[in-house]
Order: C-alpha cells, then sequence, then structure tokens
C-alpha cells in the first residue's frame, strides 16, 4: 500500500470507530464487519467483496502499533489532504508532483509563490515516478522500505525448546546429537558431563527472525539413561565396591572398574568399615574445568550362607573379640 493510499483513505470511518479507539475496539469492530462482508456470505456481490478488502486493508494497518502511529502521523501532517493532478496533467508543474509539494511547501516553509520543495521523479516524469520520490521520503522519516505503508517491523525469532536423552557413557564423554525442530534438523554439541536434567541453550538455534531480526535460541533439556555402576557427581565418577568380611578387616588390594572399560588397583586399609569412600585421582570426568576422580564407597558383604568351617570360624572370631561392644558408642551417646 502506497503513502497515497495511506492518506486517501480514512480506516477509522471504514471500520467505524473512533480515532482514539482502543486494540480491542478495533478488533471487534472489525470482525463484525468481515463476518458481514465475507464473500461466502455474498457469493456474486462485487460491492461486498471489495468492502470486505477495504476493511482488512484499515485492520492490518491499525491492528499494528507502529504502522498505526506512522499513519496518524502522516495523516495529522498531511491535515487531511488529498493527493490530485492539477490543472497541467500528469506531466506540467500542476501534475501529481504538485499536490506533494504544496503539501510540504507548507510544512518546511515553502508556499504559494515562495521556494518549493521538489522531489524527484521517475523515468520519463511519470505519475508513478513521481510518487515514488514521494514514497521514498516518507519512508525514510517513518522507517518504511520499498513504497511507504509496506516496512515490516523486525522482530527476533521465538525461543524454542527440545529433548534429547544420551546414554550414560556418551552424557560422561559428551556427543554431538541431531535434533528435529519445527521440520529442521539442528545439530547440538553436547559438552562433557552433562547432567540428568541439564538444560542447554543454544544461541540462534531457536525459530527465524522476522525481516532480518537474528533467530531465537533453542533450549534443550538433556536426560541420561542411569549406568548400572557408575554415578556422575560434577567432575567425579561414583562406584559402590563390594570387598569380603576378612578384605575390610584384615587389608587388601582389590580391582576397581572404570568407565572406559579397564580397570584400577586399590588398596583398602585394615579395619574398613562398611560406606567408607576412598578416592582413586584422575579417573573421573574430564570436562573444560578439569579432570575429577573416582570416588569408591566400601560396602562390606555379609555372606548370605557359610559353610560348616566357616561357621565355625566366625564364632571362633566373636569368641576372640567378645570384649568389645560395637554399640556402646550409641547407646552411650543415645543418652544426650
Amino acid at each position: 500500500m502506497s503513502g497515497q493510499d495511506w492518506l486517501e483513505k480514512d480506516f477509522y470511518a471504514v471500520l467505524g470507530v473512533a480515532k482514539d479507539a482502543d486494540a480491542a475496539t478495533i478488533k471487534k469492530a472489525y470482525r463484525k464487519l468481515a463476518r458481514t462482508m465475507h464473500p461466502d456470505h455474498n457469493p456474486g456481490d462485487a460491492a461486498a467483496e471489495a468492502k470486505f478488502k477495504e476493511v482488512g486493508e484499515a485492520y492490518a494497518v491499525l491492528s499494528d502499533p507502529e504502522q498505526r502511529q506512522q499513519y496518524d502521523q502522516l495523516r495529522a501532517m498531511a491535515g487531511g489532504a488529498r493527493f490530485r493532478a492539477g490543472a497541467g496533467g500528469p506531466g506540467g508543474a500542476g501534475g501529481a508532483n504538485g499536490g506533494f509539494e504544496d503539501l510540504f511547501g507548507g510544512v518546511f516553509g515553502g508556499g504559494a509563490g515562495g521556494t518549493r520543495v521538489r522531489f524527484p521523479q521517475g523515468a520519463g516524469g511519470s505519475t508513478a515516478g513521481g510518487n515514488g520520490g514521494f514514497e521514498d521520503l516518507l519512508g525514510g522519516l517513518f522507517g518504511g522500505g520499498g513504497g511507504f505503508g509496506q516496512g515490516r517491523t523486525a522482530r527476533r525469532g521465538a525461543d524454542l525448546a527440545a529433548v534429547t536423552t544420551l546414554p550414560f557413557r556418551q552424557a560422561v564423554e559428551g556427543s554431538t546429537v541431531a535434533l528435529g525442530v519445527e521440520g529442521r534438523t539442528v545439530k547440538a554439541r553436547i559438552p562433557a558431563g552433562v547432567r540428568d536434567g541439564q538444560k542447554i541453550r543454544l544461541r540462534g538455534k531457536g525459530r527465524p527472525g522476522e525481516n532480518g531480526a537474528p533467530a531465537g535460541d533453542l533450549e534443550v533439556t538433556v536426560r541420561v539413561t542411569p549406568h548400572p555402576v557408575f554415578a556422575l557427581d560434577g567432575n567425579n565418577l561414583r562406584v559402590t565396591l563390594p570387598v569380603a568380611f576378612d578384605e575390610a578387616a584384615l587389608g587388601a588390594e582389590v580391582p576397581v572398574p572404570t568407565l572406559d572399560g579397564g580397570q584400577v588397583r586399590l588398596k583398602i586399609p585394615a579395619g574398613t568399615p562398611s560406606g567408607r569412600t576412598l578416592r582413586v585421582k584422575g579417573r573421573g570426568v574430564t570436562t573444560a574445568s578439569g579432570t575429577g576422580d573416582l570416588l569408591v564407597t566400601v560396602q562390606v558383604v555379609v555372606p548370605q550362607r557359610l559353610s560348616s568351617a566357616a561357621k565355625e570360624a566366625v564364632q571362633a572370631f566373636g569368641i576372640a573379640t567378645s570384649g568389645e561392644d560395637p554399640r556402646a558408642d550409641l547407646l552411650a551417646r543415645a543418652k544426650d
């Protein structure tokens, strides 16, 4: 729609609303008229179809706050003037551009017999070329482009959300995944050591922006499948290590599994109780912040079935340690 269209059409009158009508009033008036004039309700009625289009044009401008402001400013500046050809015809001094110059002569200090503001014409000096210069000028004043009234607001794209599920090992080591986002495939690099439920924001991977504006972001929620042996604790890995009673009581050196499929030897000090955590340096997760450790929690295993010889050995142990009460400290502290 050109600048001339904006000056020649009273969109408020088309919708039957006041110039200070709020957005809700404008929307209500448009819906009522659109239903009445819709071609489906008026088959073969050219006048109704034309009115329907006119109502749509009016609503498109007045429902957009920025375009409405531009429209109001232009109408106020023009004082309700209409563009029309002068007596000299399209090619003469009083032609199509004459109306433009008279309008802006008053705005910029010119007048009848005074200095006139000249507007460039297109090739051949045609009416269309004359209006083109006027629209370029107003486009610069009010932010339009390619014809006044056709400027579009640049809007940043919307942020989007996605969920991906990773096996534990991929979460620990890092992985690149392909996500389906609104018909697009987006590749996302998941950093090493990502936790279950952690959100990763990918800048510019959301919905594309409008009219040159930047795209939104994509927020990816990562779900991590639990591992049967290992658990993640920051940059550290945790593992529960079963040990026999004699290993915990007398001390031993036992193998401990590592995430890469190998093993390390861990020394269990004599007298290690169940639940104590021992540390293996540098066998955790490597991230940008460094490398963690492998935290080994000792779990003393109590046999479910004992042979006769084993049962006699345990009984002998009980007799040998009968002077010690493992619950003495607990009972004393319970009285505090």
